[in-house]
């Protein structure tokens, strides 16, 4: 048992890190942005590239990782949604399945429908006992997801930068007249999403040992329903969220007659969550 909590653990980390971008984004701009799987998937081909191509270091693949998909996310603010952002929210929507779609078959015709190895040699900690086996992978995972998680909570709630995302999502037009400069607000907030989607790829890529033009499109729901679980709006609410739904996951697949497919039990959740409490645990 203790093993299984520990393998969902894990897995509801690579759901929270891809939930709190999408949860920046709609806290600011409130879309939905779907586009945000494409970035996850980026930064597994990248962080691929980079270990078979220029350097055998999981640690360089993983900065890449994170910095390829940061670039093409601000890209995306500019080309995709700021140009229909006074538009029924919708054409967003529409707008970046749009984009979602069309980079799974660029991937596809760049790199193969196949899936490749990804094989990163490197040291971390580990756990290794009787009761309870904590690989280096999962140990990277769950270390890199708590360390984002607390820098983004101290970004947020102890600098001006912080200071300034927390006024636009109150009130845009308010803060736009108070001075702080809102593009590069919403850039900013882009950047560091995408970024922890990018490093997210990687750290998946790396504990399923497989990238594939199509592996971030079960995550990105999952991650929606993270997102409706914990919370438009509330990153707290995502971390706790992502959590909280691998367990289920993990769990319900363990009870007796309950043959519900696993993939299916994040929408099962999610139906619950809008009928009882829509605007989630953590939402406002």
């Amino acid at each position: 048992m203790l093993q299984l909590l520990v393998d969902a653990f894990v897995l509801g980390c690579s759901y929270a890190l891809m939930a709190v971008g999408l949860n920046m984004v709609y806290g600011l701009l409130r879309i939905i942005h779907v586009a945000h799987a494409a970035l996850y998937t980026l930064g597994a081909y990248v962080g691929l590239y980079c270990l078979y191509h220029l350097s055998q270091s999981l640690w360089l693949s993983l900065t890449l990782g994170a910095v390829f998909p940061a670039l093409m996310g601000a890209l995306m603010y500019r080309i995709i949604y700021s140009p229909v952002l006074s538009a029924p929210r919708y054409v967003a929507l529409i707008a970046g399945a749009g984009v979602f779609i069309a980079s799974q078959e660029f991937y596809r015709l760049i790199a193969g429908p196949y899936p490749y190895p990804f094989n990163a040699q490197f040291k971390f900690l580990s756990i290794s006992s009787s009761h309870l086996n904590v690989t280096e992978t999962q140990m990277l995972i769950i270390t890199f997801m708590v360390c984002a998680f607390l820098c983004l909570y101290l970004i947020i709630n102890n600098t001006n930068l912080g200071l300034m995302w927390r006024a636009c999502t109150q009130d845009m037009e308010l803060a736009a007249s108070s001075g702080i400069n809102i593009n590069l607000i919403i850039a900013i907030n882009f950047i560091i999403g995408s970024a922890l989607a990018g490093s997210a790829g990687v750290l998946m890529a790396l504990y399923r040992n497989s990238v594939f033009p199509t592996m971030g499109a079960m995550v990105s729901y999952k991650a929606f329903v993270v997102v409706v679980l914990g919370g438009f709006g509330s990153i707290p609410g995502a971390a706790i969220a992502g959590i909280l739904l691998a367990l289920a996951e993990s769990l319900l697949g363990m009870v007796p007659f309950f043959n519900l497919p696993r993939d299916a039990i994040a929408f099962l959740v999610m139906v619950l969550v809008l009928m009882f409490k829509p605007k989630g645990l953590f939402g406002r």
